[in-house]
């Protein structure tokens, strides 16, 4: 998570979602920090602790700002991630796992550690499933993100990829694409709301 505060922002880092190439470009520019452990703090957790805390000790309240990936592409990127021979023979590897099984474990009432990766749902809403992100966009939709940042920040946002999978196929039959979405319908319906709004939704928080 990188604070702004001078420009009353905040960015919250959605696993997956190419938020390192985002905190390699801008952390310079960002006056607090988030890092390793701390990097994907979630919204629930910016509300309750970290926002009052900016108020209280800065008298600023950033408005938070997050990514969120098409639900089957961030879970393919968990995938492929965690395909990387540095964790093979570990607990986390999806070795030897294809697409659809990962997903079937993803989806499981008991997933397995190489399978537990929580939800783009879950990450940028409260407990109750209200949305917690004032500037929430699309993954799809980097000019429009890439632009927003330049304007907010002052400086033109120039973001390379980082940290990127390895790329293996991953294919999804229809039969399991919707057993997801039935399964994550609260994350699919956000997605498509977001996309519904050309991958920007601006939502004014109390």
């Amino acid at each position: 998570m990188l604070i702004f505060l001078s420009r009353e922002l905040a960015f919250l880092a959605t696993p997956k979602t190419g938020t390192t190439a985002v905190e390699m470009a801008l952390k310079p520019h960002a006056e607090i920090i988030f890092a390793r452990n701390r990097k994907h703090i979630t919204a629930q957790r910016y509300a309750v602790r970290v926002r009052p805390f900016l108020q209280k000790t800065f008298s600023a309240s950033p408005a938070p700002l997050a990514v969120m990936r098409n639900p089957v592409d961030q879970l393919r990127s968990w995938y492929r991630y965690r395909s990387q021979p540095r964790l093979d023979g570990k607990r986390f590897s999806t070795k030897g796992l294809t697409f659809e099984q990962f997903v079937l474990q993803v989806i499981s009432d008991d997933p397995p550690p190489r399978a537990q990766v929580g939800s783009q749902f879950a990450f940028l809403t409260s407990d109750k499933g209200k949305l917690l992100i004032q500037h929430l966009f699309a993954y799809e939709r980097q000019p429009a993100f890439r632009d927003f940042l330049s304007e907010k920040l002052g400086r033109e946002a120039i973001l390379t990829p980082r940290n990127v999978s390895p790329d293996i196929p991953a294919p999804l039959s229809e039969d399991v694409a919707n057993q997801l979405r039935a399964a994550r319908a609260e994350e699919f319906a956000l997605y498509d709301r977001l996309m519904a709004a050309d991958g920007y939704l601006h939502t004014p928080l109390e």
